[in-house]
């Protein structure tokens, strides 16, 4: 299966001297084409640090990135920003609305801001998707935690991206709404076509995906296919400050 972006060897650090921390170290992974990851550790773990620098937001110490067959660290910082504008769509746990826009404004807003008319049809269809066509007159500060974050889902997949980062997009809801979120990153995968990258601490969220990625101390560490909250769970518990045995499940 094709990947939809990936990285190899994968290093990022922070600091220098007695400070530095290695946030990556070594990491070498590919996030497969129309399918959704989960990625998830504990603490520390490396796990945003992943997705940040998969997603071109972040850059790596060493090693190398690519979205498709583009690699990232061949491009430049405008390069980059067209980039994430053009075939990425971003939802993170703050939802991260404009407060005195629409909800349709704010689902159209990278289009907008990159001068690019919106598809209709594919617009009119993500809107009935996420339940939202009675709610598009609203401002944020108008609708449940809930339904911001399905605005803020509907405004990654605006654009048609190849590929939805989502930092723990539930982080913030309770378990009915984030329920609806996760199960609109699903029909995005089912329906859309789209591939979907999620970082999550949830067990539960993490069993809506195909693939579940288990970092620790920086490091790959396990893969499960299939998941189930269960297994996930019991995989968690783990983690008990020594590095897991690698190999598959």
């Amino acid at each position: 299966m094709s990947a939809a972006a990936r990285v190899e060897d994968a290093v990022k650090e922070y600091g220098a001297g007695e400070t530095r921390v290695r946030a990556l170290d070594g990491v070498s992974v590919e996030f497969a084409a129309a399918r959704f990851t989960a990625v998830m550790g504990p603490s520390g773990s490396g796990k945003s640090t992943l997705m940040h620098c998969a997603a071109g937001l972040d850059t790596l110490s060493g090693g190398r990135a690519w979205l498709g067959d583009t690699e990232l660290s061949a491009l430049g910082d405008r390069e980059l920003t067209l980039l994430r504008r053009e075939r990425l769509g971003f939802v993170f746990q703050a939802f991260n609305l404009v407060p005195t826009l629409t909800v349709r404004e704010n689902i159209t807003l990278p289009l907008d801001l990159g001068g690019t008319a919106p598809d209709h049809d594919w617009l009119d269809a993500l809107i009935d998707v996420v339940g939202l066509g009675d709610r598009l007159h609203h401002r944020p500060g108008q609708l449940s935690g809930g339904q911001q974050q399905r605005v803020a889902v509907a405004r990654a997949l605006a654009g048609r991206p190849q590929v939805v980062f989502a930092d723990e997009p539930t982080g913030n809801l309770d378990s009915r709404s984030g329920g609806e979120v996760l199960g609109l990153l699903r029909s995005a995968v089912d329906t859309m076509h789209r591939s979907v990258v999620m970082v999550t601490h949830d067990p539960a969220a993490a069993a809506y995906a195909d693939t579940v990625l288990f970092l620790a101390d920086g490091r790959l560490v396990d893969t499960m296919q299939q998941p189930t909250a269960a297994r996930v769970l019991d995989r968690m518990k783990a983690f008990d400050g020594r590095r897991a045995p690698a190999g598959a499940r």
